[in-house]
C-alpha cells in the first residue's frame, strides 16, 4: 500500500454493521463523563493559578484516558464492523480505512 494512499482525511461516513450495546455505550460514556470532569478540573486549576507542573500531571492522564477510550473503540471495531464486512467480502476496502484510522490514531 502506498503511503500517499494512508493520507488521504477520512470523509465517508459510513453506518456501523454492528451495533454497540447499551452496557458498552454506557461504559464509554461513563468514562466520556469522567474525562470531562478531569477537563473541568484543568479549567479550575488554571483559573486558581495552580503549579504548572499539577496541572500537566492531569493532561497526563486526560490524555492517558482518551487513549484508552480509542484503543477500546478501535478494538470494538476491527472486532465487529471489519471482521464482519471482511465475512462478506467487503474486506479490502473496510481494511484501507482502518489502516488510516490507525495512522491517525497512532499521531496523537
Amino acid at each position: 500500500m502506498e503511503d500517499n494512499k494512508l493520507n488521504i482525511p477520512l470523509t465517508e461516513v459510513r453506518k456501523t454493521s454492528i451495533m454497540r450495546t447499551e452496557d458498552e455505550k454506557a461504559e464509554l460514556l461513563k468514562r466520556l463523563r469522567r474525562i470531562e470532569g478531569q477537563v473541568r478540573g484543568i479549567q479550575r486549576m488554571i483559573e486558581q493559578d495552580r503549579y504548572c507542573v499539577d496541572i500537566l500531571v492531569q493532561v497526563s492522564a486526560i490524555t492517558a484516558a482518551l487513549k484508552k477510550v480509542g484503543y477500546h473503540l478501535l478494538e470494538d471495531h476491527t472486532r465487529g464492523c471489519v471482521s464482519n464486512a471482511v465475512a462478506q467480502g467487503e474486506g479490502q476496502e473496510v481494511i484501507e480505512e482502518l489502516m488510516k484510522v490507525i495512522q491517525q490514531f497512532s499521531k496523537s
